[in-house]
Formats: structure tokens, sequence, C-alpha cells
């Protein structure tokens, strides 16, 4: 799994390209760890080019949710492709996050 990230003001956004399942969960926990360490609060992440996810992968957003949440901030996921849109349906996690269409209403709904 590819993970790429930038910064729009105190929004960081992270760009997941790949498989987030089990053998890249904790690299990919690591690299969230570390783009929340730089102390931006409110995190956008790009699933556009994510091509699966597992049940290890859902874990690692929750966690981050979870952190996000702690420091008071929003995270918002855009970009799922339909599968991994189905596996958000089925686990139920479609309620827990809050998933925008594309880029830009991830980045309003986040300020």
């Amino acid at each position: 799994m590819e993970f790429a990230q930038e910064q729009a003001g105190d929004v960081a956004i992270v760009k997941l390209v790949g498989r987030l399942d089990s053998n890249a969960a904790k690299a990919a926990e690591e690299s969230f760890a570390r783009v929340l360490a730089g102390g931006a609060p409110h995190l956008v992440v790009d699933m556009s080019k994510l091509e699966y996810i597992s049940s290890a992968g859902l874990r690692v957003l929750l966690v981050m949710a979870k952190k996000v949440q702690q420091t008071d901030g929003k995270m918002v996921l855009f970009g799922l492709v339909e599968n991994v849109r189905e596996v958000f349906s089925i686990s139920g996690f479609d309620r827990i996050f809050a998933i925008q269409s594309d880029k830009s209403a991830a980045l309003a709904a986040v300020r």
C-alpha cells in the first residue's frame, strides 16, 4: 500500500493507494500517527485509489478517527470505490464515518 500526504491549511489530506489489509495495517497506522503528530486537527482521507480494505484496515481507520476526535478534530473520507464502499456498508462503517463524494466536499465537511 502507498501512503501519501499533503496539507491544506489545518487539514491533512492522506491518499491511500492499493490494499489496506493485515499486511499493510501496521505501516498505515504508523503513517497516520506521524500525520497526527504533526498537529493537524482535521484529517481527510482520499480512498479513490484504494482497491481493497479488510477488517484490519477498518480497524486502522477507526483507531485514527478516535485519535482525531480526542483532539477535537474531524475526519472525513472520500472517493470510496464500489467494492470498498460495499465493505463499509456491510460492516456499518458507513454510519460511523463521514463520507463525501469528492475532495472539495470532504474539505468543506471538516471545516
